[in-house]
């Protein structure tokens, strides 16, 4: 049986990542309650970053420690078991402050 290829769910988890930090670039926290568009993307995009996250390997899990594999899990359902009360500001704050780590992180590990 082929050995389990952690690189593909890593890459979703920082294109997703990028591509949730680059919406709310010029944006603010207030923006979430104005634009339902923006609002529903920024959703999707978390959750799926959790959900790639839970495709990773338990090897690469433990070999990469340093990303916090149950919050960014824990994250996605949240928003997917919660939907109906998702705290917007929350998900502002995991994806101004949490997400740029994350990304620098998988940009160390991904081959560019």
């Amino acid at each position: 049986m082929p050995r389990h290829d952690d690189s593909v769910p890593l890459l979703h988890m920082l294109d997703h990542a990028r591509e949730a930090v680059a919406m709310i670039t010029g944006k603010s926290p207030d923006s979430l309650e104005k634009e339902r568009m923006l609002e529903l993307s920024l959703i999707k995009l978390v959750e799926n970053i959790g959900e790639a996250a839970a495709r990773v390997s338990q090897e690469g899990q433990k070999k990469y420690a340093k990303i916090p594999w149950r919050e960014v899990i824990g994250m996605r359902n949240r928003l997917v078991h919660g939907y109906d009360s998702v705290d917007l500001a929350v998900l502002w704050d995991t994806i101004e402050l949490d997400l740029p780590p994350l990304i620098s992180q998988l940009e160390q590990i991904l081959p560019s």
